[in-house]
C-alpha cells in the first residue's frame, strides 16, 4: 500500500497497537483523570494511538499524551441504533476537542434527525481538517465509505448490527476482504483478546489493531477470573475463559 496521500495522523498508526481507553457510564473508571492515565500508560508501553470517547475525555487525554487520538462521541438517541459519532455535530465536537482522527458509524442504518452519511462525510471533509475513520460492519459498507472519501476503515461494528448478528471473535474475514478490495488502511477492532489474534490480523493485512476491553476494562477481566472459581454462580465453559 502506498503511503502517498495518507494523512500524517493515520501514518503514525501503521503496524501498531491502538488502545481504546473507555469506561462505561457507571464504571468507577469513568473519570477524565482515569481515562487520561490509561492513555498515558498505553503510550509508555508502546501503543501508537488511543481511541477516546467524548470531548471532555479527548481534551484531558490531549494534555496527557502526544499519541494520535481517534475521537468518538457515543450518543444513544431514541429510535436510532447508530450511536458512534452519529451526527455531523458529534463529528465537529470530537474534532474541536483535539482528536487527530474522528471515527464515525458508517453502516447503512438510519441516522438521527434524518442526516445522511454522505452529507456528514462531505461536510466534515470540507469544514474540518481531520481524517475520518469509518466504523463498518460489512464489506459493502466499507467499500461505500471509501467511495464517500473516508481516510481509514475499521471493522468496529461487525457483529453488532442487524446484518451481522451473533458474530463471535475478531472480524478476520472482513479485515482480509476490506484490505483486498479497498485502497485504504484497514484496522481490526472488536473482540481482540489475545496477542496471537493481533499477530494474525497483521498477517491478513491489518494496518493497525485496536484493543480495548482486554487491556482497559478491569470489570471484564475480573468477571473472567471470578467465573472460573468454584463459588461462581454462573460458570462459562473453560474454553471461553482462556
Amino acid at each position: 500500500m502506498s503511503e502517498t496521500g495518507i494523512a500524517t495522523a493515520v501514518r503514525k498508526l501503521k503496524n501498531g497497537l491502538i488502545v481504546s481507553c473507555q469506561a462505561s457510564e457507571f464504571s468507577p473508571l469513568n473519570r477524565r483523570s482515569v481515562i487520561a492515565a490509561l492513555a498515558l500508560v498505553a503510550e509508555q508501553q508502546g501503543a501508537v494511538g488511543v481511541r477516546i470517547d467524548g470531548a471532555s475525555n479527548i481534551r484531558s487525554v490531549r494534555k496527557a499524551t502526544s499519541l494520535p487520538i481517534i475521537g468518538i462521541e457515543k450518543r444513544r438517541l431514541p429510535g436510532c441504533s447508530v450511536y458512534i459519532t452519529p451526527t455531523l455535530a458529534a463529528v465537529r465536537r470530537a474534532a474541536q476537542a483535539g482528536a487527530d482522527i474522528v471515527a464515525l458509524d458508517c453502516t447503512n442504518r438510519r441516522r438521527p434527525q434524518g442526516e445522511l452519511l454522505g452529507e456528514i462525510v462531505g461536510r466534515a471533509k470540507l469544514e474540518l481538517n481531520v481524517p475520518l475513520m469509518a466504523d463498518v460492519a460489512t464489506l459493502d459498507e466499507g467499500i461505500a465509505a471509501a467511495d464517500l472519501g473516508v481516510d481509514i476503515i475499521s471493522t468496529t461494528l461487525h457483529g453488532y448490527t442487524e446484518s451481522t448478528p451473533n458474530h463471535r471473535g475478531p472480524a478476520f474475514r472482513l479485515l482480509r476482504d476490506l484490505a483486498r478490495r479497498t485502497r485504504l488502511p484497514v484496522v481490526l477492532e472488536g473482540r481482540v483478546h489475545r496477542p496471537a489474534e493481533l499477530r494474525r490480523a497483521f498477517d491478513l493485512g491489518a494496518y493497525a489493531v485496536v484493543v480495548g476491553t482486554a487491556i482497559t476494562n478491569p470489570e471484564w477481566l475480573t468477571r473472567r477470573f471470578v467465573e472460573a472459581t468454584p463459588g461462581a454462580r454462573h460458570r462459562r465453559p473453560a474454553a471461553e475463559l482462556e
